[in-house]
Order: C-alpha cells, then sequence, then structure tokens
C-alpha cells in the first residue's frame, strides 16, 4: 500500500520508527512514572512496539480515509490496561495521551516541511482522518485503563478518587464516575464534616466511613487535617481532619443565571438536599466525639470554590456531638463568625470577653441554649435541666462579669459570636 502514497504518507512512513524512539525518549524524560522505560527492557520494548504500529497504521488508513478497525481498538485499549495494572496514575496518563498527540501533530508538521510544503490534499486528508480517529483511539485507551481500575481499586477508593477530581476540577471526573459507576449531577451540595482531633483508636472510622459511601452511593473522601488548605500538617495519627462528600443536588437552581457567576452565586442561600442531614447524623453517630458541619452548593464548574466555602463554614461552625443540636450550616449561620475571624483584633476584643465568662458558671453553654431557644427562658432552662430562676441568675452573673445584658440588642450581637468562636474550638 505504500507505493500508492503520496510523498507526505511515505515520508511519515520512512520516520516512523525515528518518531517512536522519539516518543519513548520523551515519555522517560517527562512522565517519572514512565522512568522505568529505562531499566526495563521488556516495557521498553512493548512501548516502542506499540508507537511504531500506531504510526504505520496511521499512514495506512489515512490515505483512503479508513476507520481504525475494532482489533486496532482493542490492541490501544490492551495499552491502557498495561498502564493501568502497572499502578499509572491518572495524571500521568493525561499527560501520556496529551505528549502522544502533541508529538503526532509535530511529526506530521515536520514530514510537510521535509517535503516543500508537500501536497495540500494529503494534508487536509491526514489532517482531517487524525482528529475523529485519534479522538476513537483516546476512548478506547481510557476504556481499558478504566476497566483495569475498577476491577483492581477498592470502591472507597474509586469514590474517594472521584470525589477529589470533582473538588479540584480537574477533567478528569466524568471517567472516574464510570470507574465507580456513579452518574454526574449538574451540581452538588459540598458538605464539610470537621473532626477537630482523630486519635489513634479511630482506625475503626475508616470501616465506617466505607459503610457510609456504600449506604449513600454519593462521592466521599476523607482529608487529614490542613490537606489543600496551604497550611503545614504536623502528621500523625493523633491529628484531624475533615470528611468531604458531595451530594447531588435534586433541585433545579432557583437562579440558574447565577451559575456563571460564582460572586453573585455566593449570595444565594443555600438549599440542601434531604439526604445531607441523614449523612451527618450517621457519621456523627460513628464519630462518637464532638464535630462540625459546614455545607456549599454550586454547580460542577464552581465545586473548587465551593468547597473552600465549605471549609470555611465548617471551621467556623460550633463543635456538636450527634444529637438534634448537631446540623450542617450554611454561610447565612455563620456569616458573622466568618468575618471575625478575618479581622485578628476583633477576634481579640471577644477573647478577652469570653475569659471574663470563664469564671462561670456554664455561662457558655447557658448562653447557647438561651440563643438557640430564641431568649424563650422556659425552653432554654428545659433544654439545660435547671430551674428558670437558675437561668436568670446565670444571665444577671454575665452582666455581672461584662456591664453587658445578654438580653439586650448589644448583648446578643456580642455574646452570640463570643459564644460561637468558642465552640467551634476557635479559640483552643
Amino acid at each position: 500500500m505504500l507505493t500508492l502514497m503520496g510523498s507526505l504518507f511515505a515520508e511519515l512512513a520512512r520516520r516512523a520508527s525515528t518518531n517512536a524512539h522519539r516518543e519513548v525518549e520523551t515519555y522517560v524524560r517527562e512522565i517519572r512514572e514512565l522512568g522505568s522505560l529505562d531499566t526495563s527492557s521488556r516495557a521498553r520494548a512493548e512501548t516502542m512496539e506499540y508507537s511504531v504500529w500506531l504510526r504505520r497504521r496511521t499512514v495506512e488508513l489515512a490515505p483512503g480515509n479508513d476507520m481504525l478497525t475494532d482489533d486496532d481498538l482493542g490492541y490501544i485499549a490492551s495499552m491502557g490496561e498495561v498502564r493501568a495494572g502497572a499502578g499509572m496514575s491518572l495524571d500521568s496518563r493525561q499527560r501520556i495521551l496529551r505528549v502522544h498527540t502533541e508529538l503526532m501533530l509535530r511529526e506530521i508538521n515536520e514530514a510537510t516541511e521535509a517535503q516543500r510544503g508537500g501536497d495540500l490534499d494529503e494534508l487536509m486528508r491526514i489532517m482531517g482522518w487524525f482528529a475523529p480517529q485519534g479522538e476513537r483511539g483516546i476512548g478506547a485507551y481510557r476504556r481499558g485503563f478504566v476497566t483495569v481500575m475498577r476491577r483492581r481499586m477498592p470502591y472507597v477508593e474509586q469514590v474517594a478518587l472521584l470525589a477529589r477530581s470533582l473538588l479540584s476540577e480537574n477533567g478528569a471526573a466524568q471517567e472516574l464516575a464510570q470507574v465507580a459507576d456513579m452518574e454526574l449531577a449538574e451540581s452538588y451540595t459540598v458538605l464539610v464534616i470537621r473532626v477537630p482531633d482523630r486519635s489513634p483508636g479511630d482506625r475503626e472510622l475508616d470501616n465506617d466511613i466505607e459503610a457510609l459511601v456504600k449506604t449513600y452511593q454519593v462521592p466521599m473522601t476523607w482529608y487529614p487535617e490542613h490537606e489543600g488548605d496551604g497550611t503545614v500538617s504536623s502528621g500523625g495519627a493523633g491529628r484531624g481532619g475533615e470528611l468531604v462528600a458531595l451530594v447531588p443536588d435534586p433541585a433545579p437552581d432557583p437562579l440558574p443565571d447565577l451559575a456563571s457567576d460564582p460572586v453573585r452565586r455566593r449570595l444565594v442561600p443555600d438549599l440542601l438536599p434531604d439526604v445531607v442531614p441523614d449523612l451527618l447524623r450517621d457519621f456523627a453517630d460513628a464519630l462518637g466525639r464532638p464535630c462540625a458541619a459546614g455545607t456549599a452548593t454550586a454547580p460542577l464548574t464552581g465545586l473548587a470554590e465551593a468547597f473552600d466555602r465549605a471549609r470555611r463554614i465548617s471551621r467556623a461552625a460550633p463543635l456538636r456531638r450527634a444529637s438534634t443540636r448537631l446540623r450542617p450550616h450554611t454561610l447565612a449561620d455563620v456569616f458573622v463568625e466568618l468575618a471575625v475571624g478575618e479581622v485578628p483584633f476583633v477576634d481579640d476584643w471577644l477573647r478577652t470577653t469570653a475569659r471574663r465568662l470563664e469564671s462561670g458558671p456554664d455561662l457558655f453553654v447557658t448562653l447557647d441554649a438561651y440563643y438557640r431557644h430564641d431568649m424563650n427562658r422556659g425552653p432554654a432552662a428545659a433544654a439545660l435541666n435547671i430551674h428558670p430562676r437558675t437561668l436568670d441568675y446565670r444571665l444577671r452573673r454575665v452582666r455581672e462579669l461584662t456591664d453587658t445584658d445578654p438580653g439586650s440588642t448589644h448583648g446578643v450581637r456580642l455574646f452570640s459570636a463570643v459564644v460561637a468562636r468558642d465552640l467551634s474550638g476557635a479559640w483552643r
């Protein structure tokens, strides 16, 4: 068939081995996980054989605009399986596909220049073939990769990888959703459950998280303390972290025109899916210690920003044990505390007020109950399991220590912020 080709196709055929060798060398140099090609003659020969074959099939099929056959796609898929079987990461696989595509386009350009511009009809023919058949080949490679990932990777790890892909918006989410057999939603509520200190005895929590993944069938992952927020963790089994879950939003966005405007989108109250409180309650029950939860809702293209917002909300939210008082918080619940935390001298001033209340007795929990029950003495006293007159005594004690009435407008503004900051653990 080569005798029927024009000069451009013949030139590409002549350069096939040289170009394949350059591709292998590029892999070794630019993709760390393929550094083994320099030490494993078998792996190098296998990669070289595949690279040469792909280039020769290109010059065989492109002149007649013939499609890759099922056998061709099967061979390409088998290479994806080999890479996944060797433990290659998705990031490295994406880089392989990008490098291969860039090199193939470069080779076509070099062959054209070698023929002093070549035949324009041949150039148009090979470019017209390369785009659709390249897409089919990449699809087969990915399918092979996904097949092995699904077979070799535990389900909870598949789901965690999908969650992290969605949160980082790295473009691999659609494929990872196939691995985990999940469908992507148009928008998600990001739930961040903060655990301030995970002790060595919490190893069973890994099993509980796996149970949650299987029960709720939503993308979910555990972030050790400080991972991804720009600070350095001291590490160790005794540190805390965050359980992050992405719950599909069943309702359409009430203001779809805001989806493309993240600044205005933050002004829209988050409408939480019903499953969010259930997931939080089940996790808190398994944890058995205080935790705090923050939520934010966003479309697929805004999940990284929503994750940051939910994480900040969780850090401003009060730590509570599993009970009716534990609930997922939104921006509307803690916007004052978030603002205070960004202004150190204001936070210091509130902390000074908090120190005056430390002599008690139980003034923080008293104020917490008082405000949670809208300053209704009876329900607040009942929640504290004390007599209303005991509640009155404690509120008077607050006024004596701070010279501020907790029932006044100024008192509500001041003490609600003080209590929220204290219960969040921000001052510990």
